[in-house]
């Protein structure tokens, strides 16, 4: 039976939390984790949709293998014969890779027989939802379940002329975005991302911070007035999230501005810029069609 962990930070690592003893899946279903001799098989399968696929392909470009990370990860991957037409990454988080219908659910029955421990399941909503199909009769109510999430991109200079004042955050501005961080997280997921620990929490911002991958910019009081970070990069793409404004600052027509920033900001990690937003969010869909992005596919995210 899935162990799902109701409301348990996402970056804690499945390592630090307790894990249920492992069962055997089913002999029937194609699936086994993955090893290092599967690297080059997994990265072919990653590299048909650089977009959809960025979790996956930023994480093979830092290890350089399909191999079990020492915190407790690894990949799954799904086999047709001798070959390896789906994955799924299997962690703190489940997301899927090119594993719409079968596979996916697949990798659902392999979960549940694994009593695996993750707080979400997010990626293509072709795969997302199979596989929320399987765990949905033996796991816990979802927090949320969010089945439309437009997937964007914008592989050009942003439409909208960028605000000058985005610029990539340094630890000197930790203290002032460490609350800005909290706020967002707190809209839009409904809790406090303190849950389990505030090191660890403070410890992923400043990550974003060391490798150039949060944005920030401050009003003359010294109050942030928006931030963003990068939350996956590769060297191909790179996907937005935790765009956050000041509620002070809102209604003012700033987000395209702030967000063509972010665009210009990111094409410096990589070319194509990425994001997947929740669909009942019409202002902020309006805002990013402004700046040039275009809908390239569908996300889910099942929240815990």
């Amino acid at each position: 039976m899935a162990r799902i962990l109701s409301k348990m930070a996402p970056w804690l690592s499945p390592a630090a939390r307790p894990q249920p003893a492992s069962r055997h899946p089913p002999a029937a279903d194609p699936v086994r984790p993955l090893d290092h001799g599967d690297t080059g098989r997994l990265r072919t399968l990653v590299n048909r949709d650089p977009v959809a696929n960025i979790f996956l392909a930023s994480h093979l470009e830092t290890t350089q293998s399909a191999a079990p990370t020492a915190a407790g990860g690894h990949v799954l991957g799904y086999f047709e014969g001798p070959e390896l037409t789906a994955a799924a990454w299997s962690g703190a988080n489940i997301v899927p890779v090119e594993a719409a219908g079968r596979p996916a659910k697949a990798f659902g029955r392999y979960l549940v027989q694994t009593g695996k421990s993750f707080s979400s399941i997010f990626g293509p909503a072709s795969a997302v939802l199979p596989l929320w199909t399987e765990l949905e009769s033996v796991a816990p109510a979802p927090f949320d379940v969010r089945r439309n999430q437009p997937l964007m991109a914008l592989s050009a200079p942003p439409a909208v002329e960028p605000h000058p004042g985005l610029r990539f955050s340094t630890m000197d501005d930790f203290e002032s975005l460490l609350p800005a961080c909290v706020a967002m997280f707190e809209e839009e997921v409904g809790y406090s991302p303190m849950i389990g620990g505030q090191a660890h929490y403070k410890q992923r911002i400043a990550s974003f911070i060391h490798r150039s991958h949060s944005m920030v910019d401050y009003d003359d009081d010294g109050q942030v007035v928006f931030k963003a970070e990068l939350g996956s990069v590769s060297s191909q793409v790179t996907q937005i999230q935790g765009v956050w404004m000041n509620p002070k600052y809102r209604g003012r027509g700033l987000s395209a501005p702030y967000l063509a920033a972010v665009v210009e900001l990111a094409q410096q990690h990589a070319t194509t810029t990425s994001l997947y937003v929740n669909d009942y969010n019409a202002p902020a869909m309006a805002s990013y069609v402004k700046v040039g992005f275009e809908r390239v596919g569908t996300f889910a995210t099942v929240l815990f």
